[in-house]
């Protein structure tokens, strides 16, 4: 089994060093790069489609790696559908810096806009009677 990364360093120095090492790793770079052209994130078993290495331990040992270090994160939804692993901004940042592309935005949620209420005129009410 490959020896771990599993921390991020503080040194910047240190942190060239572990990029250098995510860097020569196939799977890592794989999975870095398929998680981060997906809007959603990848669920585990597209994520061992992604690696394409047809190994669960070494999808494991990288979902490992990759989340120690911080570069993505588990979401996990109560509704039904799989569980999915996406880039955090320490993983984009890393994934710019390994590709030499520019950092991609996380994507965005925009919530449904709403209809404004349609005016409506209204109708005349009768006066109120006088008091005497």
């Amino acid at each position: 089994m490959p020896k771990g990364l599993w921390i991020w360093p503080s040194n910047p120095r240190a942190q060239r060093t572990v990029l250098r090492r995510v860097a020569a790793s196939p799977h890592l770079v794989a999975a870095l790069t398929a998680i981060g052209k997906s809007k959603e994130g990848l669920s585990d078993a597209e994520l061992d489609d992604a690696i394409n290495d047809n190994s669960e331990w070494t999808t494991l040992w990288v979902i490992r790696q990759l989340t120690a270090l911080g570069f993505i994160e588990f979401k996990v939804d109560f509704f039904g559908n799989p569980a999915r692993y996406q880039l955090t901004d320490a993983g984009r940042s890393a994934l710019a810096t390994i590709t030499g592309q520019p950092p991609t935005k996380p994507p965005t949620v925009t919530p449904p806009r709403s209809q404004p209420a349609p005016q409506t005129t209204p109708s005349p009410q009768p006066a109120a009677p006088k008091a005497a």
